[in-house]
Order: structure tokens, then sequence, then C-alpha cells
């Protein structure tokens, strides 16, 4: 049994952008897919049934390591940056050709979002694909945080699991901010809150 599994219905999305990732990375085998979500056996199977290598991070459970937290020095604690990038996600220089980031900047701890996607950007390949997805100002602070596993090219479903809390709501310019040492970002409205992004390293 799955412990991060937690009551409530699986859904089925159909995403634009997930479809326009699937199509830019079926166009060869033995690419390089990066997934940052958490771990989905279906993911595996789907990637490598698309004769993909496959490297999995679930970086929302290692943000929540409580060994990093130091304190902020009002009285509360805050994440140390350099010890979860100098423990995590120690990727060589364009490695990968395609990056799932799901929906992980929404629930990040704030200090890790811009260093992580920094990070990201230099293990991408030139002219590789990230799909993103970010909350609108509707989904609401108990918007539940899901597992994305890929059912089909053009269908995903998502499955409740740790309730991890929402952080924030980007805007466009935000995401856009976020990805600005990127080649170009592509946005994508959905009708469930949810916004698909497709950026180009």
């Amino acid at each position: 049994m799955d412990d991060d599994l937690v009551s409530g219905q699986k859904l089925s999305r159909h995403s634009t952008g997930f479809i326009e990732f699937i199509r830019a990375i079926s166009r060869e085998e033995g690419l390089r897919i990066l997934d940052l979500g958490s771990t989905s056996p279906a993911n595996i199977t789907f990637m490598t049934g698309l004769g993909h290598r496959f490297h999995q991070e679930d970086v929302l459970r290692l943000a929540n390591d409580k060994s990093l937290l130091i304190p902020n020095g009002d009285g509360g604690n805050t994440i140390d940056v350099e010890r979860f990038l100098q423990q995590n996600l120690c990727f060589g220089r364009e490695e990968f050709d395609g990056v799932m980031f799901w929906d992980l900047a929404d629930f990040l701890p704030e200090p890790l979002v811009k260093p992580l996607i920094e990070r990201i950007q230099v293990a991408m390949k030139p002219g590789s694909i990230m799909l993103a997805f970010f909350h609108t100002k509707d989904a609401g602070p108990d918007a539940p945080f899901y597992r994305y596993n890929i059912v089909t090219k053009d269908t995903l479903e998502l499955q409740p699991i740790r309730a991890f809390r929402l952080q924030r709501v980007f805007n466009n310019r935000h995401v856009e901010n976020l990805f600005r040492e990127y080649g170009s970002i592509k946005f994508f409205l959905g009708r469930d809150n949810i916004r698909d992004v497709l950026v180009i390293r």
C-alpha cells in the first residue's frame, strides 16, 4: 500500500500542454526524460515504452525533509537551500531532453522555487522542452496535491496523495519571470483552474 495516498477521487485530465509535450518528445527515441513529481510507475512504463531513458526525482518530498530546516531569525524556520542543492538534483550540464515539472512551483517552499528552476535550466539541453502547470487564482488555498500519472498520450490521471498545501499562485507575468532565462514560453488555459505551460530551453 502506498503510504502517500490520501482519501479522494482520482480525476482524469486532458491537457493541451501535455499533448504538445508528448508530441515533442515522440519524434525520436533514446531521449533522457526527467520527472520531478511524485514517483509514478505509470510514467516510468510510458516513457520507457517510447524508447526513452527515464530519471525520477520526487522534489516535493525531498524539499520537505525536516533535516534541511534552519532558523530564519524571526523565531521560525526556513529551508537550507544551499544544502538542498548540494544533496539533491546533482545533474550534469545539458543532460535532459524533456522535463515534467508538473505543478511543483505552487507547492514548493518559497526559497527553493527560483534556485530549482535555475538548476533545471542548466541540466536541460538547448532546444529541450519542459511541461509545467500553474494554478489560477480561482484554485483556492485548499487545492489538493496530485500525483500525475500518464494514462495515454493525451490523458493524465490525477491521484490525490500527501496533503501538501498550496503555497502561492503565480500570475502570467510571475511565470514569465521565473523562466526569463529560457528560450521561449507558451501558455494554455485549462478549464480546471490550471494553466499548462510549455517552456523551451
